[in-house]
């Protein structure tokens, strides 16, 4: 019997997050998921299901009962992954409901402060004169993390060799550790690390600089002026999912993106909260698919 939207929900909800704890989504996912036991007076438990680029996460989502008590929130990476792969194992167009956006950020291109590129001049002068050899992170095949640095080398003229990790915690280890020259990290994560000394910064990847970090400049302003990439978060549903209960899920974190303790916590991470009706987010994450897809056919990533 299907459950009417008033009455929605009456039981703990799962938001299942395929990356893995610490991640900029796993942050995001944590502070709406506060703020949503709240207003619903239900537990809201965010549930770390990493691996295959957040297909293994995705996929458990596309097979949960539509009935809004397992939902997705994944990054710009949702719509990164069909540029990316030959066949997911779901339709991303017809297996998931578009539900609302949670949130825009930028990324820090970010270094090791101990290694050879201490400005973004250095990194692009050293990939000119070693086409090809210097490696960079991302935190997985196909994830936005991965096409944001496609994009970079793109507009840069540069071409270097790309190290998928599991994820962006582990893709930061080998950064600090030196074993890689940049790795395009969400803002609230990797700041905290320029902050203490462990990372440095060579760039923002928006077209202005971030309110949390007016100190450092863009890419942009650096000599690449078209450049701009954002990090996004998002919820998606099960297809089937009942329209009233997508749209109460939708109008309530619209909700919560007004609220200020939630306000507060992204202007520390760095995140602009944004409000969209579920066809905007709609036509929003097809807009992102499409762009991603043209950064990977130009890039020339084939297709896992």
């Amino acid at each position: 019997m299907a459950q009417s939207p008033q009455s929605y929900p009456n039981r703990p909800v799962k938001l299942i997050v395929p990356l893995t704890p610490g991640s900029g989504v796993d942050i995001v996912a944590r502070i709406v998921a506060k703020n949503l036991s709240e207003t619903w007076k239900q537990p809201v438990v965010v549930e770390n299901r990493p691996g295959a680029g957040g297909l293994i996460g995705t996929g458990a989502v596309v097979n949960a009962e539509p009935d809004g008590y397992t939902l997705l929130v994944q990054s710009a990476s949702y719509a990164a992954n069909p540029a990316i792969y030959k066949k997911l194992p779901y339709d991303p167009l017809k297996a998931l409901v578009d539900v609302n956006i949670l949130g825009i950020t930028p990324y820090l291109m970010s270094t090791s402060p101990s290694g050879p590129y201490q400005s973004l001049k250095d990194l692009v002068l050293a990939a000119k004169a070693k086409p090809g050899e210097i490696p960079f992170a991302s935190a997985g095949i196909g994830s936005s993390t991965h096409l944001a640095a496609e994009y970079f080398n793109q507009i840069a003229g540069i071409k270097m060799v790309h190290v998928p990790y599991k994820g962006g915690p582990d893709a930061m280890q080998d950064l600090m550790s030196n074993r890689v020259a940049f790795f395009m990290i969400a803002f609230d994560t990797a700041i905290r690390q320029v902050n203490s000394g462990k990372l440095k910064a060579l760039g923002v990847t928006t077209q202005t600089r971030s309110e949390a970090a007016p100190n450092i400049p863009t890419i942009a302003e650096q000599g690449y002026p078209s450049y701009d990439m954002s990090l996004w978060f998002g919820v998606w549903a099960p297809s089937a999912t009942p329209v009233a209960i997508i749209q109460k899920i939708n109008s309530d974190i619209n909700l919560a993106m007004q609220d200020k303790e939630v306000q507060n916590a992204y202007a520390k991470a760095g995140i602009r909260s944004r409000q969209m009706t579920t066809d905007e987010f709609k036509k929003f994450v097809r807009t992102e698919m499409t762009k991603y897809e043209k950064i990977a056919q130009f890039a020339g990533i084939e297709a896992q």
